[in-house]
């Protein structure tokens, strides 16, 4: 088969992904060769590209950055795919990495080979057992707590992660680092400037009653529900995917990203998890940091400062969208609803600062 054309799939652009380079370059790695076989493109929360296929009998995912790469696309995949490899052999339940290619020129953009996660994302799914049952949905919950705190739990050095990230002042450096960022959004033109009640109390508080001390682990960094695919068996996690957020830092931060992202009904912030989020049912902040316990000897009492970063943090990243959306480069609609977000957020973390 080397050297050999192959078929291009009917809908994929060549310029995003040549099978023909895609063929020579699973040859060159001794992966069985043969036609590509039920090509299909997989929609994702990114605007990453992530095709599905079967070759030689195994079935594929290839994922590389969107059709226009940004400046930073090649780095995140080349990042997440060393990140998925070291996991590779953990009890961390994450995509498997079959091959990855960290050099851009190959296909033109860099890219890796992953199994396929037999599994749905409860933003768009939620099987009709688990719809119908609150049991369920709890489990689903619990489980999510379970996957990050088993990541948390992780020795990061012995996984070959040591320069994954920059732990020493992680947090004493988020809440500047966080505000800079919202100051970067008035170069959007027609964007007002951040209308968020509570925007400086709340960095103030954060500032005050930061943690003095903690242990550096891999954090997801965006391990909302919506970034997890649960399992059709059971009411449990089978990937934590979306990982363009990770590094190494606090892993209690995402232990807070999921109990302020746990959707209350009726709020905007329900909507961003879909399905699973209408349905509710969900553990309460309680028993997520308690379940977190049974994984982890971290010391959980500043679960609530954790929380509140979360929220603060969160609130200023969908911000950006709302501040994009005034100079036409984001729609209005998603703009006005993670505002919305946004707001909730703040609301939450005044609420949890009292």
């Amino acid at each position: 088969m080397s050297g050999m054309s192959v078929a291009q799939p009917v809908g994929v652009d060549r310029e995003h992904v040549d099978f023909t380079v895609v063929g020579n370059w699973m040859d060159e790695r001794g992966l069985a060769g043969g036609e590509f076989r039920e090509v299909k493109a997989l929609g994702g929360g990114t605007q990453n590209i992530m095709l599905r296929f079967t070759r030689g009998g195994r079935d594929y995912v290839l994922r590389r950055g969107p059709a226009h790469l940004r400046p930073k696309s090649n780095e995140v995949i080349r990042r997440e795919a060393r990140l998925l490899g070291a996991l590779s052999g953990t009890d961390v339940r994450a995509p498997r990495v079959i091959a990855a290619e960290p050099d851009e020129s190959v296909l033109g953009a860099v890219f890796y080979l992953m199994e396929p996660i037999e599994g749905y994302n409860p933003q768009t799914e939620l099987p009709a057992e688990f719809a119908g049952d609150p049991a369920a949905r709890r489990a689903m919950g619990l489980s999510a707590v379970e996957a990050i705190a088993r990541l948390g739990a992780l020795d990061y050095q012995a996984l070959g992660l040591s320069d994954y990230g920059k732990p020493e002042g992680f947090l004493e450096r988020q809440v500047g680092r966080w505000m800079y960022e919202l100051d970067s959004y008035s170069a959007n033109e027609g964007y007002p400037g951040p209308q968020i009640p509570g925007l400086n109390e709340v960095a103030d508080w954060l500032e005050r009653n930061r943690p003095t001390t903690w242990t550096p682990g891999i954090l997801h960094g965006d391990c909302h529900l919506a970034n997890i695919m649960f399992s059709y068996e059971r009411p449990e996690v089978a990937a934590l995917v979306d990982w363009e957020m990770s590094t190494i830092g606090d892993p209690l931060l995402d232990l807070g990203w999921q109990i302020a992202t746990r959707p209350e009904p009726g709020t905007s912030g329900a909507v961003l998890i879909g399905k699973l989020g209408e349905a509710g049912g969900l553990p309460s902040s309680a028993e997520m940091i308690a379940h977190y316990g049974t994984f982890s000897d971290r010391d959980l009492s500043a679960a609530t400062w954790y929380t509140v970063l979360a929220c603060f943090k969160l609130g200023i990243v969908l911000e950006g969208t709302y501040a994009r959306a005034f100079a036409g480069k984001a729609p209005k609609k998603v703009g006005d609803f993670l505002h919305a977000n946004t707001l909730e957020l703040f609301a939450r973390a005044r609420g949890l600062m009292e």
